[in-house]
């Protein structure tokens, strides 16, 4: 077996990382892959993440050589203890990801540096003197966290560390916006359309009179002015909600055609959409629509040295 380096990352690092990034995201997500300068923003700072990056007191990131070659790297942040920090990541840190090139027979020996590497982490978290430690996969891409199905490897290393899976599962979904449906006549009479700046993206509303039957919103921003190069015929679904005393009339449906009639125009090919496994009438809705399984992503990972004890709060899965 070769020797392995474990240090700080290097900007002459940056193509290789980028490269072991996108073999980890386009494992998730087909066709996307995200440039240079996101991989190097996101070491610096998340804009991404806007309400908890600026929690973030301290960043670090190692990378693993071995034969002149990044074999695997890691992201680790510690927060701050202030009152301006939320509760569940106060005075914790994280390896906010940690990927490496499995096992092959032409690098038979890439485990090895992957090992020495969450030593190197787990060493890291343990000299910051952080109360509780957590574990993510959270690349600069869309549908890429917690850690994915894909990444059996990572999955593997994390448990072998003494990191366990106490969160939640969540399903990301895909479609294309081509197989939508049609914009359709409303299911209800005086069902009308209204469209306004939602929280998570651009609303379609549908009303009956004064009340709101239901909406949905979808964002069309996940290239991220021009930050992630192949996004810009992408969008997700921030929200979809019909009322219950409306729900199984066709709401639903009709909702998502209109979003997909406005998708159209906006030139989005693709459309990712989020939901829990116990979510059974909403996956039988998505599949019906269209919408394909990308992955079940294992959200909510924590170091067992440092699991909360119980009655004290947790970061949300």
């Amino acid at each position: 077996m070769s020797e392995v380096q474990v240090r700080p990352f290097r900007r002459a690092d940056r193509e290789q990382l980028t490269a072991l990034v996108n073999a980890h995201v386009q494992a998730v997500v087909p066709g996307v892959s995200v440039s240079v300068n996101t991989v190097m923003s996101q070491l610096e700072r998340d804009p991404g993440e806007f309400i908890v990056d600026p929690w973030v007191a301290e960043r670090a990131t190692l990378v693993a050589s071995q034969r002149r070659r990044v074999v695997a790297a890691a992201h680790l942040l510690r927060y701050g203890e202030g009152d301006d920090v939320g509760e569940a990541y106060r005075g914790t840190a994280e390896i906010n990801w940690l990927l490496f090139w499995p096992q092959a027979n032409h690098w038979p020996d890439s485990e090895k540096a992957a090992g020495s590497l969450m030593g190197a982490c787990l060493a890291q978290l343990r000299s910051w003197g952080a109360g509780h430690w957590h574990a993510d996969g959270a690349l600069p891409a869309p549908g890429v966290y917690g850690v994915p199905r894909q990444w059996p490897h990572v999955r593997e290393l994390y448990e072998r560390s003494g990191f366990v899976h106490d969160g939640l599962v969540e399903i990301i979904l895909l479609a294309r916006v081509d197989e939508l449906p049609q914009p359709s006549r409303p299911p209800l009479d005086g069902l009308r359309l209204e469209r306004s700046v939602g929280e998570a993206g651009t609303r379609l509303a549908g009303f009956a009179g004064d009340e709101l039957v239901g909406f949905i919103e979808v964002d069309t921003n996940l290239a991220e002015g021009g930050r992630l190069a192949h996004l810009g015929g992408w969008a997700d679904i921030g929200n979809l909600h019909v009322a219950e005393p409306h729900r199984r009339r066709g709401v639903a449906t009709w909702l998502v055609g209109q979003a997909a009639d406005w998708l159209r125009l906006a030139r989005v090919e693709r459309l990712l959409e989020y939901a829990w496994p116990e979510e059974h009438d909403l996956l039988a809705l998505l599949h019906r629509l269209g919408f394909r399984e990308l992955t079940h992503t294992a959200r909510g990972w924590h170091h067992q040295s440092k699991i909360s004890p119980p009655g004290s709060p947790s970061r949300p899965a």
